[in-house]
């Protein structure tokens, strides 16, 4: 829906929250590895998962691996590669693999399939592929072309376009599916699933967001499924500053009237 509401709402109560992390809480770069999540967003969220009893996760392409250190010295439940790998709140990890005889002649058609495209990177993250085209964007049809032929060669296969990047992982495996996991278990049971992102990988997430009755938050412009809009990256920072600062004062004030409760009865 591109008439999205432009302001999300501040709301306390049983939520539980799920971020994308690249284009969503940290400034997307010319290269992975110059990504980071600033110091007093990490405190941020730190603080929203307690409030909300541990119920935060960050929900990404990336890697657990690559995750842990973007968010050190913090531990968060996360879902890696689109969901294909999860680590719950008590550390236990589940990972979907594609089948051991298809990761080396895939792998092996991919590298000669790229050869003639200059700038385009292959990522191999073990259960997935991911073709980068950010530094040649000329090459966007050549690369979709490419991983169109590789699912149809490889049934086991799904396509997930991106911003200048194609993946290729296991099929079944996507955001949405990882949302509905984390809910299916402690600290996440039972509340309602807020989940922020910015790209096409996030449409999924943002799907059984809405058909749960949660917060969809879409980061930037574009057709969406989402509910709400954040026009960047530094409006995401804001909106978490707020909603952290208000559930904050909220848990503040019940404290505060459950003591005066407690106060007033040993009076009496």
């Amino acid at each position: 829906m591109e008439d999205a509401l432009s302001v999300p709402p501040l709301f306390s109560g049983n939520f539980a929250f799920f971020f994308d992390l690249d284009g969503t809480l940290a400034d997307i770069q010319s290269h992975p590895d110059e990504v980071f999540i600033p110091a007093d967003v990490l405190a941020r969220l730190a603080r929203l998962g307690e409030i909300n009893d541990g119920a935060l996760a960050l929900i990404s392409g990336r890697s657990i691996t690559e995750l842990e250190q973007l968010i050190k010295p913090y531990r968060f439940p996360l879902a890696g590669v689109h969901g294909a790998e999860r680590r719950d709140i008590n550390g236990q990890t589940e990972r979907v693999t594609l089948p051991e005889n298809i990761i080396a002649p895939l792998e092996r058609e991919l590298r000669q399939g790229v050869l003639s495209l200059d700038g385009v990177e292959i990522e191999a993250k073990g259960m997935a592929f991911a073709l980068h085209y950010r530094q040649a964007p000329q090459h966007e049809e050549a690369v979709y072309d490419l991983a169109t032929k590789m699912v149809a060669h490889f049934p086991q296969l799904a396509m997930q376009p991106g911003k200048c990047v194609v993946e290729l992982k296991p099929s079944g495996i996507h955001k949405g599916a990882a949302i509905e996991a984390f809910l299916q278990s402690p600290p996440f049971t039972d509340k309602t699933p807020v989940f922020v992102g910015d790209d096409l990988t996030d449409e999924h997430g943002f799907k059984a967001v809405n058909r749960l009755g949660g917060v969809s938050i879409k980061v930037g412009a574009g057709e969406t499924e989402a509910k709400w809009r954040l026009e960047g990256v530094n409006e995401v920072y804001q909106w978490l500053e707020s909603i952290t600062d208000y559930q904050q004062q909220k848990q503040r004030a019940l404290t505060n009237r459950r003591d005066g409760y407690e106060s007033l009865s040993r009076s009496i």
